[in-house]
């Protein structure tokens, strides 16, 4: 038998949830049924898949030793990282980072330590604000992402509550978050709120914009004001209404603006040619807009953090 304590980064979580991080080489179908098999037990009580595990409760697990599986990194492996993080904020819950154009922020086959996460997790390993020897479930992790070759500001949290907390307030589209970017042309209205439908083809990674409602389209709303004009571009400044995938570059596409450097929704081969090596949009400011101040963040509503204009690559075209 083995017993796992809940901790305090473990609680507020579904059973299933957690036996699905801490006790990785157990199948989720044999766990469902040494659930249901009373081989699992909390508190040394019959339980459901769904029950909410709180601190200090016990897990009993009557199941083989070749279920629990070595942890997937140990601190040793963090520390040999040199941590590469360009930090807007932080404090003991959240940190805010300016993700560069051309970084992953996720592992992906080719590149396994050289991400935002890893770099984030090497960070607060040295810091000695994370160790996943001591860690069942938890994991620093990234709140919202942004594409690879995008820059701009990503939110982590740094425990499992903050994480919770500020996946809901994403959800629930109590932030506001501002976007940079150049596009092609100039534009028939100095600021306007656009509408359309917009639709993901996931094997693809591409999505389509339409104007109309259809079945299986989602509603899209961008805001955007012209900043600046220079030739035949201009600097727009984005709001997220909706928050969709590829949402500004294919809107904007789709009314004849794409951005430079867009190969994916415009024809950037002149763009490259000017140094334009990613698409020109950058998330640049992002604003906390809490329906209350109720909670363990409460303390960010109505905060603004932005990057630094020297930061965006683009904007030295419109100097």
């Amino acid at each position: 038998m083995q017993i796992i304590k809940i901790k305090h980064n473990d609680a507020g979580q579904r059973l299933d949830k957690f036996l699905s991080k801490a006790v990785k080489g157990l199948p989720q179908s044999l766990m469902y049924k040494y659930i249901r098999t009373k081989k699992i037990k909390v508190n040394r009580a019959r339980t459901q898949q769904n029950y909410m595990l709180c601190e200090g409760d016990e897990i009993q697990l009557f199941i083989r030793e070749e279920f629990f599986a070595s942890p997937e990194q140990d601190a040793g492996a963090l520390l040999r990282i040199t941590p590469k993080l360009s930090i807007v904020y932080e404090d003991e819950n959240i940190i805010l980072l300016n993700k560069r154009p051309g970084v992953l922020v996720h592992e992906d086959t080719a590149a396994q330590e050289n991400t935002l996460i890893m770099h984030l997790k090497a960070y607060l390993a040295q810091k000695g604000e994370y160790s996943p020897d001591q860690e069942q479930s938890f994991a620093p992790a990234l709140c919202n992402r942004i594409d690879r070759n995008t820059g701009g500001i990503v939110i982590a949290a740094k425990n499992a509550e903050a994480l919770r907390v500020m996946n809901e307030k994403i959800r629930n589209d109590e932030l506001r978050k501002f976007y940079l970017c150049a596009v092609h042309g100039r534009m028939k209205k100095n600021e306007a709120t656009l509408r359309a439908f917009l639709q993901k083809r996931s094997t693809e990674n591409i999505v389509d914009v339409v104007d109309q409602a259809r079945t299986g389209y989602k509603e899209i709303i961008t805001k955007y004001k012209v900043r600046a004009e220079k030739g035949d571009v201009s600097l727009l400044e984005v709001e997220l209404v909706t928050g969709r995938t590829h949402q500004i570059r294919a809107h904007l596409s789709h009314i004849g603006h794409p951005l430079l450097g867009d190969g994916k929704y415009g024809v950037n081969r002149a763009d490259r040619e000017k140094g334009y090596k990613f698409q020109a949009l950058y998330a640049y400011r992002l604003r906390f807009d809490f329906a209350d101040r109720e909670g363990s963040l409460g303390y960010l509503d109505g905060k603004e953090f932005s990057i630094p204009m020297e930061d965006i690559w683009f904007l030295k075209d419109f100097q």
